[in-house]
């Protein structure tokens, strides 16, 4: 099958799984083998058209007339929207197996109608990256954001999950409201919503700077950078955690996706400051997401905070290769996009990997507060080693895939730092310096997170008595442990395809970044990693380690009699262990201005909420109105005038048969008037 046939084959599984899904919403567990299997089914084929566009440049189109007179209907697969395209099925091939069993836990309580708005939701996900006219664009994208919605307020009962899905819905609506006055710009211009004209729209200077910013705030509102984040941490959180994998992992990817598109793709970045803000805003959002996810006790809230600092981490990556771009310094420019793009894949991988971590800890003993979890390591290995893995990748340590994503990000910011402009010089280093607190602050997170939740003893009865999940949801897992090995371990083979996709996005020859097991930043006089090195190393030391404890007489020597952990010669009480909140008690003390601002961020999201919804109030008392003085004004017209013809109505025949001859001669004599 060709690449066309198989994205077709991609699109019409996820929607045949969405109705059948639907379709047996009564039939208990079926329906989520219907939509399960489906969406990895369509999942593979995702896989199977991506990989050769991107190797091979083998895209392609296809257009027809549409729905609507003024907007062709066309669908384009070029590198870029192919690699978006492997980062989704990627992410949903795993959700969709861990679905098969986690889904059961909705039977009965609206499964089908579950599984109909998921593969919704992903079938919508790939029209988005793939359709290249602006007015199908949208359509996708609100199709994306009510399906999302719908799956935030899955839970009915949940007055949260309810406020939360309002929430995210006004935030998501306010930025798409942005975007569409975007692409209004480019259609005056051009005439059409075709993407292609938009590549070639003559903007003046002024209309693309406000072309540019409309999008950025537009998508930027949908990916959560600060500060439009506040709908992030309430929304993840609420939808059902395979869910909250996808819209973490993927969706607010989308939003990234749209600001590439339209700043480097449809604009060129042609203006250095446009870099200069995306590159803010990013390093912002990362350093202040990972501060808040830091100070965190609900463990979803936790990595959904994560998310807005890694979102800011990909947007550093694409505001230095902005920058490379409009500074003339195309080596730069595509080592941005590079370093933006690997960490947008990897962080797809080890973010969905801790959801559905977190979805099996839920699964199991149904909480997210961290300070009543600990030990769940013993009664959960796989379930532990698979978060413990994605906390590893997370916090960038090597060989796996988050540290070589930051590795070349590091590496690009060292080189925009060698510019000749002298704001690029003075600020990449301080850039440098942010990314290297977020990492530090994302270490110590992590190692809050693992420790607190799956070491320590037992902080209630529900862990003690947990058990490791079905099979099913530990093969979810285990597939997104892979990745995040086979990205950090493969980046010499990984980095140069997606280095293909950057250079193919901006027009550039392909820069050289790898050599056998070697990667480097366009040249290896600057810096070299290897990451199968580094594992080798990691091997030998721990082998060697082993070794010298052999030598000393093996592990006899150094057994644990006594279980109980020893506490300076007192009795040892479980309340001895580090919670949570004394963790990060320093850095809540060290920034307590920020952790205000947060709040205060919250509340004014709050209020604007909560104006939304006395708006839509407002605007159904109007409508009660209308309804009552109009309305209901001619309706009881009408009924009153019924009743005063039924007096003609006395039910014998002759008299009916009058009033037809009665009728007739009227009719009759005002023919022939």
């Amino acid at each position: 099958m060709n690449v066309q046939q198989l994205f077709l084959l991609s699109v019409f599984l996820y929607v045949a799984g969405a109705l059948g899904s639907l379709a047996m919403n009564r039939v208990g567990k079926a329906a989520n083998y219907v939509s399960s299997g489906s969406a990895f089914l369509a999942a593979c084929a995702g896989i199977a058209l991506s990989i050769p566009a991107i190797a091979g440049g083998a895209d392609f189109m296809m257009e027809s007339a549409g729905v609507v007179p003024f907007a062709k209907f066309v669908i384009k697969i070029d590198p870029l929207s192919a690699f978006m395209i492997l980062v989704i099925s990627l992410l949903t091939a795993a959700s969709a197996v861990y679905s098969l069993a986690y889904q059961n836990e909705y039977v009965g309580r609206g499964n089908g109608v579950l599984g109909f708005l998921n593969n919704i939701f992903i079938a919508s996900m790939i029209l988005v990256v793939a359709s290249d006219n602006a007015f199908y664009f949208l359509v996708f994208w609100e199709l994306m954001t009510l399906a999302s919605y719908f799956l935030v307020c899955f839970d009915q009962k949940n007055k949260e999950a309810i406020h939360a899905g309002f929430t995210y819905h006004v935030v998501a609506h306010a930025g798409t409201a942005l975007i569409m006055i975007s692409f209004i710009l480019f259609f005056l211009q051009t005439g059409t919503f075709d993407f292609a004209a938009f590549r070639s729209a003559n903007l003046s200077p002024v209309m693309k700077d406000l072309a540019f910013l409309l999008a950025f705030f537009g998508f930027g509102a949908k990916a959560g950078i600060m500060p439009f984040h506040t709908w992030l941490p309430q929304a993840h959180p609420a939808a059902p955690s395979n869910v909250s994998s996808l819209m973490s992992g993927v969706m607010v990817k989308i939003a990234i996706y749209g600001i590439i598109r339209v700043g480097v793709d449809f604009l060129g970045a042609s203006v250095w400051w446009w870099g200069l803000t995306v590159l803010a805003f990013g390093a912002i959002s990362a350093l202040l997401g990972i501060l808040y996810a830091a100070s965190e006790n609900d463990l979803k809230r936790l990595l959904a905070y994560s998310s807005i600092e890694n979102v800011g981490i990909i947007l550093m990556g694409i505001g230095v290769g902005m920058i490379g771009v409009a500074s003339g310094q195309p080596v730069l420019g595509v080592l941005g996009i590079l370093a933006g793009l690997y960490h947008l894949l990897n962080h797809a991988v080890f973010k969905g990997l801790l959801f559905l971590g977190t979805g099996s800890i839920i699964y199991r003993i149904g909480t997210k507060n961290m300070e009543e979890m600990g030990g769940l390591a013993k009664q959960m290995p796989w379930t532990g080693f698979a978060f413990l893995t994605g906390a590893l990748a997370i916090s960038a340590i090597p060989p796996l895939n988050g540290f070589v994503s930051e590795w070349f990000l590091y590496q690009s910011l060292f080189m925009a730092g060698k510019s000749d402009i002298l704001t690029f010089k003075v600020l990449s280093p301080l850039f440098a310096v942010m990314l290297a607190l977020t990492g530090a602050l994302a270490a110590m997170c992590f190692v809050k997170a693992y420790g607190v939740t799956f070491v320590g003893p037992f902080r209630s009865d529900r862990v003690r008595e947990a058990r490791e999940v079905p099979v099913p949801m530990i093969a979810g897992m285990v597939i997104l442990v892979a990745g995040c090995i086979v990205l950090g371990l493969g980046a010499p083979m990984i980095a140069p395809y997606i280095g293909i996709v950057a250079s193919a996005l901006l027009g550039t020859n392909p820069v050289w970044v790898s050599d056998d097991m070697m990667v480097f930043p366009g040249s290896n006089s600057q810096a070299m990693l290897s990451t199968p090195l580094m594992f080798l190393l990691l091997i030998g030391l721990v082998m060697f380690s082993l070794f010298i404890v052999w030598i000393q007489g093996g592990m006899k020597a150094g057994r644990r009699i006594d279980s109980v952990p020893w506490a300076c010669g007192y009795a040892y009480s479980s309340r001895m262990a580090a919670t949570a909140n004394a963790f990060v008690q320093p850095l809540r003390i060290l920034f307590h201005p920020i952790y205000l601002l947060r709040n205060a961020l919250i509340g004014l999201g709050n209020k604007i909420a909560s104006y939304s919804k006395q708006a839509v109030d407002y605007i159904d008392r109007l409508e009660l109105i209308w309804e009552n003085n109009i309305y209901g004004l001619l309706a009881r017209g009408m009924f009153h005038l019924g009743k005063r013809v039924q007096v003609i109505q006395v039910g014998n025949v002759q008299v009916y048969c009058m009033y037809i001859i009665i009728t007739l001669v009227v009719l009759l004599i005002t023919t022939v008037r």
